[in-house]
């Protein structure tokens, strides 16, 4: 009598295989990679937990709730994508988009050379630690948030704000927000 029944050591190689491959194809038909999902969004600002980078003026409280739109950047000068991100916080800057920088578990000297070298598009910097970071519901630098006139967090990009970012999703959103 013969043994039809086919091995299970057989079959799963190429099951894994195939499930593997339709999550990498899943992942890169998402809207947009710097998009995160975020429990924060219409939500107001976490308090702030910072202490002075250098002799820049700090990142208020009371400013992230002051009328009009501003973006929060979360950054750090050992982070390769936030040097790639930062010509375009400097365009922002330019462009008159108030931009607050959150320095983020830096050495401040380090901090201060990364802005000495590339340029400050920031209003006001300050430096924060694992634990405000946490609490913006940070995984890691470049975010950056978009902050509405009331205080309310309107958007976030988890890695480098890119031209594509600010064309398709930021300009828009900030349009939106001052209407």
């Amino acid at each position: 009598m013969a043994n039809n029944s086919v091995s299970p050591l057989v079959v799963l190689p190429p099951v894994i295989f195939l499930g593997l491959a339709l999550m990498f194809v899943l992942g890169l038909n998402r809207e947009d990679p710097n998009t995160l999902p975020s429990t924060l969004i219409g939500q107001p600002v976490p308090t702030l937990d910072v202490t002075p980078l250098g002799n820049f003026p700090m990142v208020k409280q009371d400013a992230l709730t002051a009328k009009g739109v501003k973006l929060v950047n979360f950054w750090a000068s050992w982070c390769g994508p936030c040097r790639v991100e930062h010509p375009n916080l400097q365009f922002l800057a330019d462009q008159g988009v108030p931009i607050y920088g959150l320095n983020y578990k830096d050495i401040p000297a380090n901090a201060l050379g990364f802005l000495k070298e590339l340029g400050n598009p920031y209003i006001a910097s300050s430096a924060t630690s694992g634990r405000g970071a946490l609490d913006w519901g940070v995984y890691g630098v470049p975010e950056t948030f978009l902050i509405d006139g009331q205080g309310n967090i309107l958007l976030r990009a988890a890695g480098p704000v890119t031209q594509r970012f600010i064309r398709e999703k930021l300009m828009p959103a900030i349009e939106n927000a001052q209407k």
